[in-house]
């Protein structure tokens, strides 16, 4: 994080992506830094609350004061007009000035399907400049751990 770079871990529902990011987010409190932790859609609310009164840069602008920001789950739904525009705001207001954590069932190259691919390619070229990219692997831990998943049938 004093780096500036970002982390983009990756994979299958189940694999452990959200716990890394919450362990990554509770050690940055317990080292005295700061941590904004949004969805993707959460952008996109934050988008539509601002544009009203065009206030949506200086939201950005407060956000990233942030010493790490996570978003959380990118990749299971389609993306919404004002989530995508939120996301490439973040990207690019945090860019070399503050660390991204991102999770998602896609690689980012692959962000083109959720979102506008011209879009797409500017947030994830900015994103990747200074990235870890973590892939995790295997099968869905909430599935094989305890009873699993059992049919309600």
């Amino acid at each position: 994080m004093q780096r500036k770079e970002n982390l983009s871990i990756c994979g299958p529902s189940g694999t452990g992506k959200r716990h890394f990011c919450e362990a990554l987010g509770q050690a940055a409190v317990e080292a005295g830094m700061t941590v904004a932790w949004f969805t993707i859609e959460g952008l996109g609310v934050m988008v539509r609350r601002h544009r009203p009164d065009d206030s949506v840069t200086r939201a950005m602008t407060r956000l990233i004061r942030t010493d790490l920001i996570i978003i959380d789950d990118i990749g299971l739904l389609p993306v919404s007009p004002d989530a995508a525009e939120g996301f490439y705001r973040l990207v690019d207001a945090a860019y070399e000035r503050r660390s991204l954590a991102v999770s998602s069932n896609l690689h980012p190259s692959g962000f083109d399907e959720i979102m506008p691919k011209t879009l797409a390619t500017a947030t994830v070229d900015r994103l990747l400049h200074h990235a870890h990219v973590v892939v995790t692997q295997g099968d869905s831990y909430q599935a094989t751990a305890g009873q699993g998943v059992k049919a309600l049938y």
